[in-house]
């Protein structure tokens, strides 16, 4: 049975975690005890030969040794390789719990989707669940060792009243050598396309939303399989034991204390018990020993999945939900907040001081502003501000730059100006009232004062033969010369400005 420990841990106080060292099931201590006193006895066991056994030369050939595994047994990555993979195995550990095929969601949709109160109807509803229930006792007893115990055989099954003796028929006569935990599945998508022809399922979207409730659960049967069939690869395993194992098989040796007398460096102190080289030892086996109990939680540990407790509990409760509870409504009435504005829940003497605590209304909600920030500007005086402030920079750029990049950005200012000063020039309208002159100065909008740009050479137009067809002679084209100046009212390019300013 699973090892639950969360009320202890439900507050955090002085010394919260240290009640759960005293806990004997479940813990590090059933898991290891058997290893460190094997290697306790080993260590000890060196020990009192090298002290009482060994002669004076070989005792000096056993201290070479000793300062020799010392020096090297750090070259083994033992924290990296091992954290790693326990990693690994808590992940994975974690993804098989949420792939039990819980029937919550299905029963809900069978029982919202298949009517009828008479004795038809109660059929289909039990029967559907039973099918699914069905189909999670045969992948629980390919995967776990504790179902398969319960289960041994399929007349275990049968007896057990999750399968008649005619559906085991028509299963032990379905020729396939691959495991068979589907069936079930394809027995309840056949009855629901039955009810429905029958019209115990009301529409093709009743039908539809109760196939994919179905396809969720098998789903959630399927990934059990590939998680028993696809373990995590062998090598790595191997290597994490290798490593594990030699560090601490160099440490039985490497870590005895030598006689202070023969002036070894890191030896001036001469203790018959390792204490850190123990801890070491309980962290980093007790740490491989949690992923020796995690790597396949359907064994029969004490944190391993409590399987059997899991198929007890869903095939009652798939039962009470199509079954007892279809169409069982309790009287509509009001509830006891019906006239009140604001609805709230009472408090116990316990918990009153949540009362006066203050509800949370967004991060931002605390910031203060000072009073001149909160005043809102006008869009005329921010662009004003704007267009100072670019101009300083432009001016600065234009500076620092020189050379084509200066003329360039002093036209762009000369462009930004006029145009800033188009609210505050003087314009004369025309008589007629179809157009208005602008007297501002814009070298680009006053045809007048724009330089006069150098008209291009008036070259010939040369004509290009074109093969027409196979019958008819060559035809000529013209092709089209040069373009004649732009128009006054259209900005010239860049570089003909450029040229201009130069």
């Amino acid at each position: 049975m699973t090892v639950t420990y969360t009320a202890r841990v439900a507050n955090a106080r002085f010394g919260g975690f240290s009640q759960l060292l005293l806990l004997w099931r479940g813990s590090i201590y059933k898991l290891l005890w058997r290893e460190l006193l094997c290697f306790l006895g080993l260590y000890m066991a060196l020990s009192a030969a090298y002290r009482f056994v060994l002669a004076e030369e070989q005792k000096r050939y056993f201290e070479k040794l000793v300062i020799y595994c010392d020096q090297y047994a750090s070259l083994i990555p033992v924290s990296f390789v091992l954290g790693f993979y326990v990693t690994l195995v808590v992940h994975r550990w974690w993804n098989q719990y949420l792939c039990m095929p819980l029937p919550d969601a299905l029963m809900c949709v069978v029982a919202g989707t298949v009517h009828g109160r008479d004795d038809r109807g109660r059929l289909y509803r039990r029967t559907l669940m039973r099918y699914a229930g069905l189909s999670a006792v045969l992948i629980l007893r390919s995967v776990s060792t504790a179902v398969f115990k319960r289960f041994p055989t399929i007349d275990h099954v049968v007896e057990a009243g999750f399968m008649t003796r005619e559906e085991r028929k028509k299963f032990e006569n379905l020729n396939s050598s691959y495991n068979k935990y589907w069936v079930p599945c394809v027995w309840f998508s056949n009855l629901a396309a039955q009810a429905r022809r029958e019209g115990r399922i009301r529409d093709n979207s009743a039908l539809k939303l109760l196939l994919e409730e179905l396809n969720v659960f098998r789903g959630k049967c399927g990934m059990l399989f590939h998680y028993d069939w696809i373990s995590i690869p062998l090598v790595y395993t191997q290597v994490v034991t290798i490593a594990v194992y030699s560090y601490f098989l160099a440490c039985l040796i490497g870590r005895q204390f030598l006689d202070p007398v023969q002036g070894y460096k890191d030896h001036s102190l001469d203790l018959c018990f390792p204490i850190f080289t123990l801890l070491q030892f309980f962290f980093y086996v007790g740490w491989l020993k949690v992923a020796e109990q995690l790597i396949n939680p359907f064994g029969e540990d004490d944190d391993d999945f409590e399987t059997n407790f899991l198929i007890d509990r869903n095939f009652q409760v798939s039962m009470l939900a199509v079954d007892e509870m279809y169409d069982d409504l309790a009287v509509l009435e009001k509830d006891l907040y019906w006239d009140a504005t604001e609805a709230r829940a009472p408090y116990t003497a316990a918990t009153a001081f949540l009362l006066q605590q203050p509800s949370f209304q967004g991060s931002t909600f605390d910031i203060t502003l000072a009073k001149e920030d909160m005043q809102f500007q006008r869009l005329d005086s921010a662009d004003g501000q704007l267009g100072e402030a670019q101009g300083d920079f432009l001016q600065r750029l234009a500076g620092a730059g020189g050379g084509l990049l200066g003329r360039r950005l002093s036209l762009l200012r000369r462009k930004n100006s006029c145009v800033s000063e188009a609210s505050s020039c003087a314009c004369t309208g025309v008589p007629d009232g179809s157009a208005t002159e602008c007297s501002c100065g814009d070298p680009l909008l006053d045809p007048g004062l724009r330089e006069p740009e150098p008209e291009p050479p008036v070259c010939p137009e040369p004509l290009a033969p074109i093969p027409g067809p196979a019958a008819e002679p060559f035809t000529t084209v013209p092709i089209p010369g040069p373009r004649g100046p732009a128009p006054p009212w259209l900005p010239s390019p860049i570089g003909e400005e450029e040229e201009n300013l130069a």
